[in-house]
């Protein structure tokens, strides 16, 4: 079976955003750094930053992300999000009041025409969010 997982771009921020990422959402980070495969980075100081880290988490949700060391190109991520929903009103709620932390509020989390719950967020990281909340029945 094919999955299409998001995977956030970072100049440097990767460990620190899927740390955050992991504590917000729970399960597993897996965390490779560019000082563990030989010739990956040119710059000695630049060996921690994260090649590969990936967020399993307990339901099935799988999160990716690196850093982008010197040397190679790198742009903010613009013009997506990423999309958080299916969850009961409730977990959106408490997942939301966690990104929420030093994020800025874009649409608050309230109730939209087509029921549930729904808001967006741009996080401490400069990523984009869209929470949505099923509705209760």
């Amino acid at each position: 079976m094919a999955n299409l997982n998001p995977y956030l771009s970072f100049r440097t921020d990767a460990r620190q955003a899927m740390e955050f990422y992991q504590s917000v959402l729970g399960g597993d980070l897996d965390i490779s750094v560019f000082g563990d495969f030989p010739d990956m980075v040119q710059n000695p100081s630049q060996k921690n930053l994260v090649m590969h880290a990936q967020l399993t988490t307990p339901d099935g949700l799988v999160l990716m992300a690196s850093d982008t060391p010197d040397g190679m190109p790198y742009e903010k991520p613009a013009g997506i999000s990423v999309s958080l929903s299916g969850n009961t009103q409730a977990r959106t709620q408490e997942v939301w009041d966690k990104l929420a932390e030093g994020a800025t509020i874009t649409m608050p989390l309230d109730v939209p025409p087509w029921g549930g719950t729904f808001g967006m967020l741009v996080d401490r990281f400069g990523i984009d969010w869209m929470l949505h909340g099923d509705p209760e029945e």
